[in-house]
């Protein structure tokens, strides 16, 4: 993974989470709480799941075990 893979996906994982609040305050809006909870939660998940794979692999890179090439 290059630099500009590194950021696009950061991108993403962030742009899932606030996804995930707009998904939930919307659908809580018309179709209620439990509803908005179950809507919310696939994008809530992957958003955070790529975010930690990201800490995760910085960690790495900041160890010198597996790079982020240039």
């Amino acid at each position: 993974m290059d630099r500009e893979g590194f950021v696009k996906l950061a991108v993403i994982g962030i742009g899932l989470v606030v996804l995930s609040f707009f998904v939930r305050g919307f659908s809580q809006l018309a179709l209620g709480r439990g509803v908005a909870e179950l809507l919310q939660a696939p994008f809530a998940i992957v958003g955070f799941l790529i975010v930690v794979y990201l800490f995760v692999r910085a960690t790495l890179d900041a160890a010198g075990v597996w790079e982020v090439e240039a």
